[in-house]
């Protein structure tokens, strides 16, 4: 044999033969074309190694001690049965032929002496191999991963040529209420809503079947509980090499929401015509928004822009491509956003999945976009990290409507609370200064920021009950009989009555205020008597707001008591009345107490000074 000047490949080979001369000869030609070459004296040697060494190629002699080529390499085949392998004997027998034929992984088989030429073009034969393997791992991987970042967040179904589903991921279930089995083999017909019109699926059916292109649309689909829901669709006609339909993939996104708030937005409308300029306005922003679908993104390890579609780019305001590719992701993303930006590729690495809201600039303008993104890692097929996929909707709109409906549910909460209040000849102020005291208890007690602002908008309530009582029981000029202020008292029960059946966390915790905030700590208060913490803390704390406020204000029943005077029955019923924690905090504040009751004061006449307090 003689040797030949070859290129090394970036390859692994392990070389097993028991004759040491032959074993020299031929592992020093095969360092001449790979990068590494591990050499084994037996079969079971040879397994062993195969088994903790990352292989690309096996070649041995079939007469090795302890287990044979062809044994050994039948164990190799079971643990990778994609392994390229080549033999190599003294002998060229029909028998032994007929036995490589039988192992899979043997892709040629050489007679010695070898020949180096056909030797090392069985080699890299095998190589070749060896790359389309490893590059046909490398893009169904990626392919894969691409699938796992659209199937986490979008609604996601595949039909065939006849439009039978053959494919539905969790959210389409989860939307539509049906089961995957229910799904497999039906048409979409089982969710589509009799709304839409027979002549707009017969469109979108020629579209994607006859005409072989891409439907985009919007339409509404009816769940299996009768409950209407509304999608922004994309549906790809998948094509073979003879540019025939295989089967078609529809890409959904929920846009039910949306909806929903635009035909709010439209009967605003045309119920105030003191906003109407301001509301075409609004209306048209949203409408501009809703037409506006998915964005995707892609981002490399050092996080730079390598990709962003035309959705987004539109979205942010950008001619074309260019003006993203390359730039750090982190330069779009408002600083209200950073700390969410760190978490995103935190949360892949950690989790594998992100799934949250970032906030995105507008390129030239000052306008912010909120998108609900789903990021995920795309790995190559040794499992690194190649780059970072993102795929998103703006729910910019849906975020602002939220916050109108909830400043909107604020003012009505507000102002029936004064309702209640001005049935009892009480001013708004009262309200106001309890809401307030009640804020201020919460935070110094501990509670965070979002249950602050929940007691704040629902102390206001505690006295709702009161629109059911009589005014001549409510505005009495006196103390109340035995009988009187029995009926009094119902007014915590209908209060809650009232409110208990609402699913807003703010009218839930206004029944929870109206309900406890006459109970006291010792047990002897009403409606139930409860005790200690038993008392919900929303009850406890709007009952040191209210009662402050009562004894500090005037009332049809009795004039303002003096400070000192409250003061002195707060310290005796510390521990009795009231949460011991809650009065020290209202001690230890006193002067944020004494600046609110300043700053929203009433205008009533003293009158009788009565000894109770309601």
């Amino acid at each position: 044999m003689h040797k030949e000047k070859v290129s090394k490949k970036n390859l692994t080979i392990l070389y097993v033969e028991g004759e040491q001369t032959i074993k020299n000869e031929i592992a020093s030609i095969l360092e001449l074309f790979a990068k590494e070459v591990i050499v084994a004296s037996n079969g079971q040697e040879g397994l062993d190694i195969f088994k903790t060494k990352s292989i690309d190629l096996v070649i041995t002699d079939i007469k090795i001690p302890k287990l044979n080529g062809f044994e050994m390499l039948k164990e190799i085949s079971k643990i990778n049965k994609e392994i390229q392998a080549i033999v190599l004997s003294s002998l060229f027998e029909a028998d032994l032929i007929k036995q490589a034929n039988k192992i899979d992984i043997i892709n040629d088989y050489l007679v010695k002496p070898i020949d180096i030429s056909t030797f090392f073009e069985k080699i890299n034969k095998a190589y070749k191999n060896i790359q389309r393997q490893k590059e046909y791992k490398s893009v169904t991987k990626l392919l894969e991963q691409y699938k796992i970042a659209v199937d986490k967040s979008a609604i996601v179904s595949k039909t065939d040529v006849n439009g039978k589903i053959t494919y539905a991921n969790k959210q389409f279930c989860d939307i539509s209420g049906y089961s995957i089995n229910e799904l497999l083999g039906n048409s979409h017909n089982l969710v589509r809503h009799p709304n839409n019109s027979k002549e707009f699926f017969k469109d979108l059916w020629n579209t994607i079947k006859n005409e072989k292109r891409v439907w985009r649309g919007r339409f509404k689909n009816r769940a299996k509980d009768g409950l209407t829901y509304i999608v922004d669709a994309t549906i790809v006609p998948i094509l073979n090499s003879n540019d025939e339909i295989d089967e078609f993939i529809a890409i959904r996104y929920d846009v039910t929401e949306v909806e929903a708030y635009k035909e709010f937005l439209q009967e605003k409308l045309f119920t105030s015509q003191e906003d109407a300029t301001r509301s075409v306005h609004l209306l048209k922003e949203y409408e501009h928004m809703i037409n506006i679908s998915a964005s995707v993104i892609r981002v490399d390890i050092n996080k730079n822009i390598t990709f962003a579609n035309n959705r987004l780019l539109q979205l942010l305001h950008f001619e074309n491509s260019n003006d993203l590719i390359g730039k750090e992701f982190f330069n779009i993303i408002d600083k209200s956003s950073y700390k969410e930006y760190d978490k995103v590729f935190d949360d892949i690495l950690n989790k594998g999945l992100y799934r949250g809201v970032l906030n995105f600039c507008c390129n030239k303008k000052k306008n912010l976009y909120n998108m609900d993104f789903t990021f995920r890692a795309i790995k190559d097929v040794d499992g690194n990290i190649k780059e970072f996929m993102g795929i998103g909707k703006n729910i910019t709109e849906t975020i602002n409507l939220h916050k109108e409906i909830e400043d909107t549910q604020k003012d009505v909460i507000f102002s029936l609370g004064t309702i209640g209040e001005a049935r009892s000849k009480e001013t708004g102020n009262h309200v106001k200064r309890v809401a307030e005291y009640s804020y201020i208890l919460a935070k110094e007690y501990g509670l965070n920021q979002e249950l602050a602002e929940v007691i704040r908008l629902a102390s206001p309530m505690h006295d709702i009950g009161k629109v059911a009582i009589s005014d001549n029981i409510l505005n009495k000029p006196g103390k109340f009989t035995k009988e009187e202020f029995e009926i009094m008292k119902e007014h915590a029960k209908l209060g809650y009555d009232m409110l208990k059946n609402s699913n807003r966390q703010i009218l839930k915790a206004s029944a929870t205020v109206a309900y406890e905030h006459h109970e006291k700590w010792d047990g002897t208060g009403y409606p139930r008597g409860l005790s200690g913490e038993n008392i919900h803390i929303f009850g406890r704390i709007t009952a040191i707001a209210d009662v402050f406020d009562a004894l500090g204000s005037n009332r049809c029943y009795k004039k303002a008591w003096e400070l000192d005077r409250i003061l002195d029955l707060f310290k005796k019923e510390r521990g009795k009345h009231f949460d011991p924690k809650l009065v020290d905090i209202f001690f230890d504040n006193l002067d944020k107490f004494l600046e609110i009751r300043d700053k929203y004061k009433d205008d009533y006449e003293e009158i009788e000074d009565l000894e109770a307090y309601r």
